[in-house]
């Protein structure tokens, strides 16, 4: 019987840890926008990289629909096996929770990795718009109060948010023009429809660039890489605005601490590699890399930051 016991602590002795062993199989990133935008572009590109380091397939799950809630429901009742993970990002973890009930918390119900990358909105008006500056948009959007539209994604998008925030903070009284779609907001304000927008840097440097629409500010507390000569809108006036959008890579709440330490440092591993921080920094993304409990702060700031917002702005739903 001694022996028994023996061989069988000899035995689970022997068994490799599950950081060892993970992953046997692949493993699925979940999502939750549709493709083509920026967070299925970054979600993607270090798919790739990982999949190449831990020698299984990290496979992208678009899981579109009510703002990053879908996705983000499916990756919180998934198996804590570390097989399902999930790419989140400002909406489906900072803004949401404040405009809908959610069928998950953004904090509890998840497992932290890493804060992957973050990225700003840059402010732009049509050239007809006589303004250059952040103060000048104060002062004119002040002269023409309910006069003055901006484009955004849809209600409770960052761009919307933007916005809000801008009218709390200089005093204006701009009008919300939500669509469908961060495409054609900025359709729009380039045809010159509507007066302007804070549309994302890798959006907007194009049109920039061709002379068909002007950019004021990005909405960054720091200067975007990309775009280095452009001032934030904080340095311009309005001391402490900052919308940038972020992303990062979470898991089911209560993913074993093993895996969980093992996608860690295998994902900050791939933010330094050259070709990667490239594809990621020409993009108009700024790469981050946090721990997990710098990564959980961050979420639970954001909550508490776009909730305070909406409450102020008094910001409804869309119907």
């Amino acid at each position: 019987m001694k022996a028994i016991v023996l061989c069988l602590i000899g035995a689970a002795v022997a068994q490799p840890a599950p950081a060892q062993n993970y992953p046997v199989r692949p493993v699925r990133v979940i999502v939750p926008v549709a493709t083509g935008g920026g967070t299925d572009f970054l979600a993607r590109a270090l798919c790739r990289e990982l999949s190449e380091r831990m020698g299984r397939q990290f496979v992208v799950d678009n899981r579109a629909g009510a703002g990053g809630a879908i996705g983000g429901e499916t990756a919180a009742k998934a198996a804590p096996d570390g097989y399902t993970l999930i790419m989140g990002y400002t909406a489906s973890h900072g803004i949401n929770p404040a405009l809908q009930k959610l069928p998950y918390d953004p904090v509890r119900d998840f497992s932290a990795i890493s804060q992957v990358a973050s990225a700003t909105n840059m402010l732009v008006v049509h050239p007809s718009v006589p303004v250059k500056s952040v103060k000048d948009l104060i002062a004119y959007a002040k002269a023409k109060p309910g006069q003055l539209r901006y484009a955004s994604a849809g209600t409770g998008t960052a761009p919307h948010m933007s916005g809000e925030l801008f009218d709390l903070m200089a005093g204006t009284k701009m009008i919300h023009v939500p669509y469908k779609g961060a495409g054609p907001a900025l359709t729009d304000v380039l045809a010159g429809h509507v007066e302007l927008t804070f549309t994302s840097l890798p959006a907007g440097v194009p049109h920039v660039k061709a002379g068909k629409v002007r950019p004021i500010a990005v909405t960054s507390l720091k200067r975007a890489t990309l775009m280095p000569d452009l001032p934030t809108v904080s340095e311009s006036g309005l001391k402490g605005f900052d919308t940038d959008q972020w992303y990062g890579l979470l898991g089911p709440a209560k993913l074993p601490q093993a895996i969980a330490t093992r996608v860690h440092a295998e994902t900050v591993a791939a933010l330094k590699d050259e070709d990667l921080r490239k594809q990621i920094i020409n993009q108009g993304f700024e790469i981050v890399g946090s721990t997990p409990d710098q990564f959980r702060a961050h979420i639970q700031s954001e909550v508490k930051k776009w909730a305070e917002l909406v409450k102020r702005a008094g910001i409804k739903p869309e119907s």
